[in-house]
């Protein structure tokens, strides 16, 4: 009697997450396929989040080689919740539907780093457009170049899956924006450090697509509200949280979305927030959130 050999578990798995932009999703499926078809070692995991213009279609086709996960409807990023609960690998490489690794060289190099450098909770790549332009945001070193860093984006990070999975993976709650902000709260909390490894390349495209304005309001005011109410002590809380409402009022008069500016305002205090204060240490870590949200940094551009 033959016994069959057991699958080896992979060393990374890579879930991305789509959503009604089926030109992006083929394109990025395609790349992935290209840089995973001659490797054991990494599995790719697709998450459809209630896709209606062909996208889940699509992605069905594909099952041959990847896994396809259907939310049946669009749960934010909850939806790569899903996806990051059915991944077997060590390492989770996070993706949007238009993003993808710039080669493969970018594969073995995240999961090399996080081999030798147990200290290590995530690896935020490089983040460029179509002509290898870096992405300038706050949530990165400004100066480009490898060492510490606050945060990461999320189209395109790689955290250990033990570890995230320990944290609660994405704070299903928050549907959209600052998840990446949380998530690196908590990775600190675990005390794990996030690495920025510019030679690590994934490009985002950054498609635009049918987003409403109004998310950008929202979102980002409610949960950086949530964020301030947890983790920041008075009176620092008061001062950012009050410069958080001027920014979130300047923006939503810009776009015309004072409606939903107030129905942020009206969740972000009416949510119960437990107060989980930060060491001092952990805090001035966070000198890049704390600038992008005190109107002192926004009106005198000290960032």
């Amino acid at each position: 009697m033959s016994t069959a050999t057991p699958t080896p578990a992979p060393r990374l798995s890579i879930v991305y997450l789509n959503y009604n932009r089926v030109a992006d999703t083929q394109q990025t499926t395609e790349q992935l396929r290209a840089f995973t078809a001659e490797r054991d070692d990494i599995e790719v995991i697709a998450v459809d989040n209630g896709s209606s213009d062909g996208t889940l279609a699509y992605l069905q086709t594909q099952q041959t080689w990847l896994r396809l996960v259907e939310t049946g409807y669009n749960a934010g990023i909850a939806g790569y919740n899903q996806g990051f609960a059915q991944a077997r690998g060590d390492y989770l490489l996070v993706l949007d539907d238009d993003s993808c690794p710039a080669d493969s060289a970018t594969l073995d190099r995240l999961i090399t780093q996080l081999d030798q450098q147990p200290s290590l909770g995530v690896v935020a790549c490089r983040i460029e457009d179509g002509q290898g332009k870096p992405a300038l945001t706050w949530h990165l070193p400004l100066t480009d170049t490898a060492g510490p860093s606050m945060a990461f984006i999320g189209c395109g990070f790689a955290i250990r899956r033990d570890l995230f999975s320990a944290i609660g993976w994405y704070p299903e709650a928050f549907f959209l924006y600052q998840n990446e902000i949380e998530v690196a709260i908590q990775v600190r909390r675990q005390g794990y450090e996030i690495h920025y490894d510019p030679s690590c390349r994934v490009i985002h495209r950054g498609t635009p697509a049918d987003r409403p304005n109004w998310r950008r309001i929202y979102y980002p005011t409610r949960n950086t509200i949530w964020l301030i109410r947890r983790y920041f002590p008075r009176p620092a809380a008061f001062y950012l949280i009050a410069s958080r409402l001027c920014i979130g009022l300047v923006r939503a008069l810009q776009c015309h979305e004072l409606t939903w500016y107030y129905r942020a305002v009206r969740e972000a205090f009416k949510e119960p927030v437990p107060a989980e204060i930060l060491p001092k240490r952990l805090r001035h870590e966070l000198d890049a959130f704390w600038r992008q949200n005190s109107l002192w940094h926004q009106l005198t551009g000290h960032r």
